[in-house]
């Protein structure tokens, strides 16, 4: 398998910093914005997120604002792929109740992890608003689903893999194309 850089590390910080500014300029603002990551580098992404957004505007509190959304038993492979490790949900310390919330993923694919994430918001409490903001669109959608903030789009063969690496987890920063 062979595969290539398509985002450096700083490719990678200057997104994540440009999605933080769209999501306070569409927001006008941080008042009731919170942001749920989806396991596992949509988690880290959402941290990122906060703490830019954090830096920038002081009433923001990413240790109220920010949370993670377990997705696992709200897919719709669980059939064909039954050893996904259910995590934690943990809930935003300001809720989600009538809060402008960004779901925060890696890659945006074929739409049904997001599908599965509004499924499981939806079992949370009512948000007022829901936006996504992913790091890497790759095109293929299945779903009407589609990103408010988007870091990258890659356009993919199916045939190609996407591969995000993060510090936190993989040591390193990037994203690969492997084909």
């Amino acid at each position: 398998m062979v595969a290539r850089t398509v985002l450096t590390g700083d490719d990678i910080d200057r997104a994540v910093t440009r999605i933080a500014h769209e999501i306070i300029e569409s927001n006008h603002g941080v008042s009731d914005l919170v942001l749920l990551g989806i396991p596992t580098r949509g988690v880290i992404l959402a941290n990122r997120i906060a703490k830019i957004i954090a830096r920038n505007d002081a009433n923001f509190s990413p240790a109220d604002a920010v949370g993670r959304l377990d997705i696992t038993m709200y897919r719709d492979d669980l059939a064909s792929n039954p050893t996904r490790e259910v995590t934690e949900t943990v809930e935003p310390g300001l809720g989600i109740d009538n809060r402008v919330v960004v779901l925060v993923d890696d890659v945006l694919y074929s739409g049904r992890t997001i599908r599965a994430a509004l499924d499981a918001l939806s079992d949370l409490g009512r948000p007022k608003v829901v936006r996504l903001a992913v790091l890497v669109d790759r095109g293929h959608r299945e779903l009407p689903i589609r990103a408010d903030f988007v870091g990258k789009n890659l356009p993919t063969s199916r045939e190609e893999r996407i591969q995000v690496q993060l510090l936190e987890i993989d040591g390193s920063n990037g994203v690969l194309i492997e084909s």
